[in-house]
């Protein structure tokens, strides 16, 4: 996940409000609903020691979703009486609503609420053209089409030769159309940076295009197994999207696990544990940031100065480095604010045995 919408949260010191609120449900009574919620999330950030102004910013915010739509929530980050960012949920927070109240806005939820939302084109291939669909966890939306040659696209079954010389022409009408779907279709992938591209048809279209893409997009293609003028299931593009994000999270997994051998110098190229990886982060040497939001590791405590790179496993340490002032922090969230600092992305992972303890990094030599 490009952890790069993050940066105005880094950009003020806190302490900040950290809200979570799903709006997967929609009835008559939702306004309502939304208004309560609004009024409990402020009165529990006032509780944790929140000032009022910024307990209404939030309670504002969460009243402007009265008769919103969204189909699964909405993260609230404020402070001073602002709210600063608001990101979309690309799925409910676990466990209903919640609000936290902390020296360091409360991020590493979003690595699974509200990243690894690949965006994917549909193309509905025939043999005259194709119809593109852009796909991600908020809805659909039309992304345009390319027509090609309308005639001849039929074969017949006679062996009279000016049919099979119509026939040829018919095999040729079909090379042209699926070199121009593939055009339009790699144009669409460039402009929309699609992660996916699901190709839906008879075999031999689908076929025909997937092998007259750039070489460069082979490897975001899917075919889907149907007819003609079929549209995919919403179940069926989830399913691929779903597919997409565990083959992508196995693969930076599989890096982790090579990176943990040490080279011919001894020197390895991952780390994990809340002191390696805090001394990594001094040294703004973290290339890709790994957590597991349920591990153990992610809730321990450190202690943070102003600066991302200021942080450590004990406030002496940071005395120690010349900090003068100090706050303590949940691991995930200052390891997530030193990542920010250096432009690393981070992933969520759900692999018990990797990281051990739930925080890892790949890393950047010195």
């Amino acid at each position: 996940m490009d952890l790069a919408f993050l940066h105005p949260l880094y950009e003020h010191p806190g302490p900040w409000a950290s809200v979570y609120v799903d709006t997967s449900r929609h009835t008559e009574g939702t306004p309502h609903e939304r208004e309560l919620t609004a009024q409990a999330m402020a009165g529990a950030l006032a509780e944790q020691g929140a000032d009022e102004a910024t307990c209404q910013a939030v309670r504002g915010a969460i009243e402007d979703l009265r008769h919103s739509s969204e189909p699964h929530g909405r993260a609230l980050f404020a402070r001073a009486g602002e709210v600063v960012l608001d990101p979309p949920l690309v799925r409910p927070p676990q466990g209903g609503d919640w609000a936290e109240w902390a020296p360091l806005p409360r991020v590493a939820p979003l690595l699974e609420l509200a990243g690894e939302d690949p965006v994917c084109v549909v193309a509905y291939v025939d043999r005259k053209g194709a119809d593109f669909e852009l796909r991600n966890a908020l809805g659909r939306e039309d992304a345009g089409s390319v027509s090609g040659r309308q005639w001849p696209v039929h074969r017949t079954s006679s062996a009279d030769w000016s049919e099979r010389h119509f026939q040829l022409r018919v095999e040729n009408t079909w090379e042209h159309n699926a070199a121009e779907i593939a055009d339009a279709l790699a144009v669409c992938q460039e402009e929309t940076k699609a992660d996916l591209l699901i190709l839906v048809g008879d075999d031999r279209e689908r076929r025909s295009v997937h092998e007259r893409l750039p070489k460069r997009l082979h490897a975001l293609v899917v075919e889907a197994p149907h007819g003609t003028g079929s549209r995919l299931l919403d179940e069926d593009v989830e399913r691929a999207r779903a597919e997409h994000v565990a083959r992508q999270a196995e693969a930076e997994l599989e890096r982790f696990r090579a990176a943990r051998a040490p080279d011919d110098e001894g020197r390895t190229g991952a780390a994990e544990g809340v002191p390696a990886l805090v001394e990594a982060a001094r040294e703004h040497r973290i290339d890709e940031l790994l957590i597991r939001v349920d591990g153990p590791d992610a809730h321990r405590e450190v202690w943070i100065g102003e600066d991302p790179d200021q942080l450590a496993v004990r406030r002496t340490d940071l005395k120690v480095l010349g900090e003068q002032h100090s706050w303590p922090a949940r691991a995930d969230d200052a390891l997530i604010r030193s990542a920010v600092a250096t432009d690393a992305p981070a992933l969520s992972v759900s692999e018990r045995e990797v990281p051990v303890g739930g925080l890892g990094a790949l890393l950047r030599w010195k």
